[in-house]
């Protein structure tokens, strides 16, 4: 790898690049990961001051949530910035851990549903259209790839130091 973690939309694309993007958006790899973690291990901090699967599973959903409307903009050629956002927040502020597991699943499972519907009514030419993450320009494609590299990459962590 080429990129790190810091480094933001490079390394998320360069998880998912080798993969055809409607593809990545069909993969049941996720739900097979969360389907076989039980509520006490959702709950579970590898450290203190790290968030719980929950927690992680929302900021998924949340950050898949933010990035496919970002997208949607994009796609209609609105001038639209494509970086961050304050992911802390969002999760401090959030019911993640007041949430069942199962309602967090069916949460991801919904977003994950409206996001391969949008990419399935993408043309050749939308998902050409540039624009602007942070100081590199991109296109729709790519950062619809990177949607699941951020997914990849918080898998691996679940996978390194949780379970």
């Amino acid at each position: 790898m080429r990129y790190t973690p810091q480094d933001g939309f490079p390394y998320y694309f360069e998880l998912a690049q080798e993969q055809e993007l409607s593809a990545l958006f069909a993969s049941m790899n996720t739900n097979a990961l969360l389907a076989s973690i039980d509520e006490e291990k959702a709950t579970h901090r590898y450290a203190p001051g790290k968030w719980s699967i929950k927690q992680i599973v929302g900021h998924i959903t949340d950050h898949e949530r933010i990035k496919m409307f970002r997208a949607f903009q994009l796609s209609r050629k609105e001038e639209v910035e494509l970086w961050g956002y304050d992911q802390e927040t969002l999760v401090n502020n959030s019911r993640f851990d007041e949430l069942t597991f199962q309602q967090l699943l069916t949460d991801y499972v919904n977003v994950r549903k409206a996001s391969q519907s949008f990419v399935n009514t993408l043309s050749i030419d939308q998902l050409a259209i540039k624009g602007w993450a942070r100081q590199y320009k991109i296109s729709l494609e790519d950062f619809l790839k990177s949607v699941i590299g951020h997914e990849m990459h918080h898998l691996n962590i679940i996978k390194e130091r949780y379970l």
